[in-house]
């Protein structure tokens, strides 16, 4: 059987979610991490147009693109 290595942040969330003691603060806690997340994806983007990797049209050519796996 393999044994799972937890790295030093993750045995630091794991201590930390054993003062959660209701559904009401986990949903709060995923709601933190989401928006956490969330931002963080955000602030790439915006750095990623900032350069000018990405624009208007490499947005509007995503919405058209199929990333499906090919099948025979």
């Amino acid at each position: 059987m393999e044994r799972t290595v937890f790295s030093p942040y993750q045995l630091k969330v794991i201590n930390l979610m054993a003062h959660v003691h209701s559904e009401e603060q986990m949903a709060e806690i995923s709601n933190l991490l989401s928006r956490y997340f969330a931002e963080k994806a955000m602030d790439e983007l915006d750095k990623l147009w900032d350069e000018g990797k990405i624009n208007d049209q490499v947005i509007e050519d995503w919405k058209h693109e199929h990333m499906r796996t090919p099948y025979k």
